[in-house]
């Protein structure tokens, strides 16, 4: 990731901090609950977050590193699937990038800001017509 869409995500996060991604499995999808504390970003089952709060285990884990920032204009993402069998490797692949659209699109963006700041006016089926996906 280029430094400057770095910084971008990494002030757009420290304003809004969660947000919700559906990623489709089969027939329907399975809702992602992201927390972003850069330079990390957690995922779980939003269903687990529900019942567990702020002790539901990650499903997968994302880690920025700025080494090169300043010398290669580079930040390195890793990421780690905790669980495997929670998440494919092509749908993490697939969350992050989603999840970074929503950061650094500033259409999108607007859905990550309403649901940090105006809860009620929030709508999930919006979320889920941004990536195309049938609305449920």
């Amino acid at each position: 990731m280029k430094t400057k869409l770095y910084h971008l995500l990494e002030h757009r996060a420290a304003d809004c901090r969660y947000f919700v991604i559906p990623v489709w499995k089969g027939s329907g999808y399975t809702t992602m609950f992201m927390q972003v504390q850069m330079p990390h970003i957690l995922f779980t089952g939003l269903e687990d977050y529900k019942a567990r709060g702020t002790q539901a285990a990650p499903y997968f884990t994302v880690s920025h590193y700025k080494e090169f920032a300043e010398t290669k204009d580079l930040v390195l993402i890793r990421g780690d699937i905790v669980f495997v069998n929670k998440l494919t490797d092509s749908e993490a692949k697939w969350l992050l990038e989603t999840a970074q659209s929503f950061y650094l699109n500033d259409t999108r963006y607007k859905l990550v800001e309403r649901f940090n700041k105006k809860t009620s006016e929030f709508d999930f089926k919006d979320v889920l017509r941004a990536l195309d996906m049938p609305v449920m």
